[in-house]
């Protein structure tokens, strides 16, 4: 007879999430999925790599990946790419604690503290870092320093995603928004805003912007987040265990969202993210508002646009809704310098290619290359580039991040309003009735 099962206690969260990461390899057996995922030890030779990079950003990735094996041949590189959004990160998550991590990983800023909270990243030391050429003041000051956690680096970014204002150029000439040399005129305050659909609305006979709506959720939180961070209001506190949302700044962005779609049809109030593309590229919308990540659907279209800030329609400090793409190194319990080495190597042979990168609408973080003359001549990728000094970032939080159930429960909420199903009171009671519930539960990790 065996020796007496253990307590409940001696099994620690990182031990059961073992068990299931073994138990769903072991029932998988030899198939590609599970031979995939599990990564082998490494060599004296190789980094492996994971990311969650589709669509134009993972072409993007896959050239700077052949560039890095161009310039290191004697390095044998494992690249893998997973489903965008929680999918990715609970895999990560599992082939960590299962002690079989990637060397580098891709992951968005706003879930790195619930990754490090987690004892899912290694800490990177200065010194580390140094050999490399990669110091504190080479990166954009925000994004660094949103990746800190205490004080500590755990993240390199490399770049920052903001959400921006495309327009058609041509739509926007005609309703006499341009200035001389073609360029949007400034547009500053709600009145300014909402005059500037009406001119594109007169001109296109059907919308004056556009913007996801209906799903995916984070679409519609993207737009309350940079408006309610205008007028200097947060949501969450305490990595996310307490709601300060202000109530009276909430309803006063729903407000003026329900304004522009539900009572003026300055923007169409019932349209999915694709869809709103579309109506955009038809042009049947002068503006869209989006990440900056869309410009090559729009250049694809051949349609006739650029790109800028989202205005400060609510005034003070300027702010908009951001996250950045970082590159982080999973704890790994056969970690040795050449190992470390080789996988910052390929940090910043990542970096050393962001001007790559960048053509996809991210604004670079290394600034060897987001001050360089090739960047500044890269239009309009570069035209919103200030928009990174600004970035707000969503609130810590297990719950919260990049396709989170944060973005869900206040894009569901906004949507609502836009579509006119819901009030701005009732949808705020109904963010803080759900956070409720995310606030209260104890994070899985």
């Amino acid at each position: 007879m065996n020796g007496p099962l253990l307590p409940p206690s001696a099994f620690t969260r990182r031990d059961l999430l073992r068990a299931t990461l073994l138990g769903a390899f072991t029932t998988a057996g030899c198939s590609s999925v599970g031979a995939g995922l599990l990564n082998a030890p490494p060599d004296a030779a190789s980094v492996s790599y994971w990311n969650l990079f589709g669509g134009g950003d993972g072409d993007r990735m896959r050239q700077m990946e052949d560039g890095y094996r161009k310039a290191n041949p004697h390095i044998e590189l494992r690249s893998v790419t997973l489903s965008w959004g929680n999918p990715y990160y609970t895999k990560l998550a599992l082939s960590t604690v299962g002690d079989r991590p990637p060397d580098v990983g891709a992951a968005h800023l706003s879930r790195i503290k619930t990754l490090v909270q987690g004892n899912l990243l290694q800490q990177l030391h200065p010194e580390d870092l140094e050999r490399h050429g990669m110091t504190a003041e080479k990166f954009t000051r925000r994004a660094w320093e949103a990746g800190l956690v205490d004080g500590k680096i755990y993240a390199i970014p490399i770049d920052t995603h903001p959400f921006v204002l495309f327009y058609n150029t041509k739509i926007c000439e005609q309703a006499g928004l341009l200035d001389a040399e073609g360029n949007l005129e400034p547009i500053e305050g709600p009145d300014a805003f909402q005059d500037a659909l009406s001119k594109v609305k007169q001109v296109t006979g059907r919308y004056g912007a556009t913007h996801g709506i209906t799903s995916p959720s984070s679409a519609p939180w993207r737009l309350f987040q940079t408006l309610y961070a205008q007028l200097g209001g947060e949501v969450l506190a305490d990595d996310g265990t307490r709601i300060v949302l202000d109530d009276a700044k909430a309803k006063q962005v729903l407000d003026y969202l329900r304004v522009l779609t539900v009572e003026k049809g300055l923007m169409p109030g019932s349209i999915d993210y694709q869809g709103a593309i579309a109506l955009f590229a038809g042009g049947a919308a002068g503006f869209h508002l989006n990440g900056g990540w869309e410009v090559s659907s729009f250049q694809e279209a051949g349609m006739p646009f650029s790109m800028t800030l989202v205005p400060n329609v609510f005034g003070g400090p300027y702010a908009v809704q951001a996250d950045s793409h970082t590159l982080v190194l999973p704890v790994r319990p056969d970690q040795d310098r050449a190992a470390l080495d080789r996988a910052l190597g390929f940090v910043r042979s990542m970096l050393d290619q962001s001007l790559t990168w960048a053509q996809g609408g991210h604004v670079p973080t290394w600034q060897p290359v987001a001050t360089s003359e090739a960047y500044q001549k890269l239009t309009p990728q570069s035209q919103y580039a200030a928009a990174a000094a600004s970035a707000v970032y969503d609130p810590p939080g297990w719950y919260s991040g990049s396709g989170s159930n944060f973005e869900t429960v206040m894009g569901s909420a906004v949507g609502a309003v836009e579509a006119g199903d819901m009030s701005p009171v009732d949808a705020v009671a109904q963010i803080r009735s759900k956070l409720a519930v995310l606030a209260a539960t104890a994070s899985p990790v």
